[in-house]
């Protein structure tokens, strides 16, 4: 196969990178300004509103409206202002503009924060909250998120200290993880006499050529050598600051305070930790067979866990991918198809692997223009595809939001990959049907290797964020430690599924999730996308048509209830083990007919 990357320095017949002209022309831009000048107008208005009205209870009803509008208002600007910077910085990480743009949205954060603080504690003063919220039809709209800004006010500090907290953030975590980013975009790797881009290197962790393969993966460690200790530097400064504001603010851990910004009880994760605990030995008898077919005797080295199998090379042009993805979204319901499909024709994608460009894939939903934005990096391959329809999935998650206000459409972590990962499914299970033998191998060892990606390997991101937590309280964590906390994750999730000679100890350096102070564990929720996803799915094949409006009515509710609440709607209990179970059943059937053939 002539990889994308190489097509692409020779022109490629369809545009692959996105266009931002929805939220702002350039940088310099008259509308940019004016979008400029109305937040600070906004935030001087509304923090004299509050200055001189949050003194007392009198009139709450119509406190609360006033500070629900000006919420959705901010919280639009602030989101439309910020990704016009970030977008652009994440496919061109240097930049300058984009960067000064971020830096200067992210230095209005403390006064934002100052504004909800004292909101929050305003709240926490009233009395008879809910006949307050029953005598205000806008207010019962927001009962949930009202509520829960009351319960979180425990967790407030002074208002200097939340102010000073927000300030430093701008020169800490955010600092931290923008240097991150762009020394990972910024690395190139020595590879056949050639300087790659890393997203181009790890990609060909997907290709043919099994020389290719691991020649790719040691040059990929061996590059990582160059920027380990400033990136250990960055995962040590932000974890450190997220385990003293944790402190401060009177949690028990960084995962309390996760799983309460998640809406997402600790019996729930539990559950479902129990679950896949039980079910690895299944994933680790796939790692086996896939290594016997591949020519190894013994276990899977880590080179080769997105190495194809079959005799089918499936891969896919990007207008390839786009009718494929669309195709099989309307198979499910035409509003997923056009959502797709329209995506692909306003260039709301940008999939070009190239230099300076940040690895990966993420969609960005943008609540004030009601579009998104989706980053890849695409190379042609079947899990490539996958990719953007997982990508996808984000993107009509949020159109499914676009009628709610910017302060029920804030989702928490968990809920954020279902639809992502149920898009996913779709594809997967429509290819199969018009597959042949030999396609429908590698189809079903695609599916597979993805679910043992979010089950197997999330399992082990979570084991390994969970010890540097607690090294991280102590003392600084060294380069050594980072890697050899890494491999004991993988050893523990992977068992002898993997070859133990060839692990990633360098898996905390590519994945961007564990830099996200405002994110901690942000591998955990793949995994309940995946399962939650599964048994969705399962659900619609039982339901049939009846099942997609309901399926809508799911999304849009995501961001005003709590997990356990959004599951309910499908009379689904997070609680219950055995949900978790069945949904790893399904993936312990496929493993079965894999192992069969």
């Amino acid at each position: 196969m002539v990889k994308l990357y190489e097509q692409i320095k020779g022109g490629n017949t369809m545009n692959m990178r996105w266009n931002l002209d929805k939220l702002y022309t350039s940088f310099d831009c008259t509308e940019l300004k004016n979008d400029f000048s109305l937040l600070n107008k906004l935030i001087e208005e509304t923090n004299e509103y509050e200055d001189t009205n949050f003194v007392s209870n009198d009139n709450a009803k119509e406190k609360l409206e006033y500070y629900i509008e000006k919420h959705n208002i901010l919280d639009d600007l602030m989101h439309k202002l910020y990704n016009y910077g970030y977008l652009t910085y994440s496919v061109d990480t240097k930049n300058v503009d984009a960067l000064k743009q971020m830096e200067k949205v992210e230095s209005y954060m403390p006064k934002l924060t100052i504004l909800e603080v004292k909101f929050k504690k305003w709240v926490s003063t009233l009395e008879n909250f809910d006949e307050i919220i029953n005598s205000s039809n806008m207010l019962k709209e927001h009962e949930f998120v009202l509520k829960e800004q009351k319960y979180l006010s425990k967790y407030l500090l002074s208002d200097k200290e939340e102010e000073l907290i927000a300030e430093m953030q701008n020169t800490g975590s955010n600092a931290w993880a923008k240097l991150q980013e762009t020394v990972t975009s910024s690395l190139l790797v020595d590879f056949e006499d050639e300087k790659l881009p890393l997203p181009v290197i790890r990609n060909y962790a997907y290709d043919s050529s099994a020389e290719k393969r691991k020649k790719a993966y040691e040059a990929e460690l061996e590059s990582y050598k160059k920027i380990d200790q400033s990136s250990a530097a960055c995962l040590n400064a932000i974890k450190g600051e997220v385990i003293t504001i944790a402190k401060k603010r009177g949690y028990s851990s960084p995962l309390e305070m996760t799983l309460e910004n998640s809406r997402m009880d600790k019996e729930t994760l539990n559950a479902m930790m129990t679950a896949i605990k039980e079910y690895l030995p299944y994933f680790h008898k796939y790692l086996k067979k896939k290594a016997q077919m591949l020519g190894h005797k013994n276990s899977l080295p880590f080179y080769d866990l997105f190495a194809p199998v079959g005799d089918v090379n499936m891969t896919y042009s990007f207008e390839e991918a786009r009718d494929f993805i669309v195709s099989n979204f309307s198979s499910f319901s035409k509003k997923l198809g056009n959502f797709a499909d329209n995506a692909f024709e306003e260039n709301w994608i940008d999939a070009e692997q190239r230099e300076g460009k940040i690895g990966g894939a993420y969609c960005s939903s943008v609540h004030a223009i009601k579009e998104s934005r989706i980053m890849a990096n695409y190379s042609g391959s079947l899990n490539d595809v996958t990719t953007l329809a997982h990508e996808l999935g984000h993107g009509y998650h949020g159109d499914c939001l676009n009628e709610q206000t910017s302060f029920n459409s804030n989702y928490p972590m968990p809920i954020a990959e279902t639809a992502s990962i149920f898009c996913e499914t779709i594809v997967m299970n429509a290819a199969l049907k018009n597959a042949t033998d030999d396609e429908a191998l590698v189809i079903l060892e695609t599916d597979i290797m993805g679910s043992n990606q979010t089950i197997v390997d999330i399992y082990s991101r979570y084991l390994f964020e969970t010890e540097l937590f607690e090294k991280r309280k102590e003392s600084s964590v060294s380069v050594d430690e980072l890697k050899e906390i890494m491999l004991k994750a993988q050893k523990e999730a992977y068992g002898d599924g993997l070859d133990h000679e060839y692990l990633h100890p360098y898996m905390w350096n590519c994945k961007p999730h564990y830099y996200y102070a405002e994110a901690n564990f942000y591998n955990f929720p793949y995994a309940f996308g995946l399962l939650f996803a599964k048994g969705l799915y399962a659900k619609y094949l039982d339901m049939g048509e009846d099942f997609i409006p309901k399926y809508d009515e799911l999304l849009a509710a995501t961001g005003k209830n709590n997990i356990k609440d959004v599951l309910s709607i499908m009379n689904i209990d997070s609680h219950d083990v055995n949900f978790w179970r069945s949904s790893l059943e399904i993936i312990k059937e496929d493993i079965e007919k894999f192992l069969a053939l």
